[in-house]
């Protein structure tokens, strides 16, 4: 594997810009090439970013010579057929988030790459934050005793209805669960390293048949709970809240975290300060460069199995509302 790993695009909307800029913030790395359905939108992408390679079809892009690893960043339900492209042309794949629309399809993916023995890894770019790290090792040093209780919340505010939008449409796998919920259920993955035993959840549907609003109980085992909220209808904090025997920690903004409060029984609160470099995008993008140079396959902080559970408790999630998208 070359020093700087090249990079490729599939998509040219808001999340493929924002990645392009985190890469700006990447020493080693390169954005060498972007795919898109028509030329002219490869060419506007191209010249913003001077990109030297811009291709008319996601084919072409998968099959550049040139690129190591490509970055998926088209709309859900594409998710599937555009990682299958790129590992069967033996690219390393960073997927964006949700991994894809059900757990059947995750699991069809990621046991794709690993028959191709091509590296895979869900674009959860929270998990990368130098305040995640400085959370996990708080954690892990028994800063708040035992974990006893996760709550977070991802809601915002999108207005009038659209129909036809990504967010509303169920064609596109709209809805606030896999777009937005997806955070603080992630969230709790990680914390409690393991996925709920029971779910009681609650959703409002809109009038375009997504869910718009909803609020979710996780049961584990040893009395452990987490609670997440999530809404496109509803501005909401974006808060966690991760509470323990001994004490608690409190991040704002923690799906993009600049800080955390560490609050001890009987101590003063003592608040981490931890800016990141570049917009953030450019944490999960050394991910990857890091697990190719070292021949891994997926990524220790966002291993594969653990991207499928959470598509298992989403499903589990929608089971509950009688939610199924039109492809499935």
């Amino acid at each position: 594997m070359t020093k700087v790993i090249r990079w490729g695009i599939i998509g040219t909307g808001n999340i493929a810009h924002q990645f392009a800029r985190g890469l700006q913030s990447v020493s080693d790395a390169e954005l060498v090439a972007v795919g898109s359905r028509s030329q002219a939108s490869a060419d506007k992408f191209g010249d913003e970013f001077n990109v030297p390679n811009r291709h008319a079809t996601y084919e072409a892009l998968a099959s550049d010579s040139s690129v190591d690893a490509v970055y998926i960043a088209t709309l859900h339900n594409f998710h599937k057929e555009n990682a299958l492209l790129c590992l069967q042309n033996h690219k390393g794949v960073l997927l964006e988030k949700p991994f894809t629309v059900n757990a059947q399809e995750a699991e069809e993916v990621i046991n794709f790459a690993r028959e191709q023995g091509v590296f895979l890894m869900e674009a959860m770019w929270t998990r990368y934050f130098p305040a995640m790290i400085k959370l996990r090792d708080l954690l892990a040093a028994g800063a708040i005793g035992d974990i006893m209780l996760v709550q977070a919340d991802f809601g915002f505010r999108m207005g009038t209805v659209l129909p036809k939008h990504r967010i509303f449409d169920p064609d596109f796998v709209g809805g606030a669960l896999l777009d937005v919920g997806i955070y603080p259920i992630s969230l709790a993955s990680m914390i409690f390293g393991k996925q709920p035993e029971r779910i009681s959840s609650m959703a409002h549907m809109g009038e375009t048949g997504v869910d718009e609003l909803s609020a979710m109980i996780f049961g584990y085992e040893h009395n452990q709970m987490a609670i997440a909220t999530t809404a496109i209808q509803v501005n909401t904090p974006h808060e966690a809240r991760i509470s323990g025997s001994e004490g608690r920690i409190h991040m704002p903004d923690f799906w993009h975290p600049t800080e955390l409060t560490l609050f001890r029984d009987d101590q003063p609160p003592q608040t981490f300060d931890c800016p990141f470099d570049g917009n953030g995008y450019n944490y999960e993008a050394m991910e990857v460069g890091k697990c190719l140079r070292e021949g891994k396959l997926e990524s220790d902080i966002m291993p594969l199995d653990e991207s499928l559970a959470l598509m298992q408790t989403l499903d589990k999630i929608r089971a509950e509302w009688g939610l199924k998208y039109p492809m499935e």
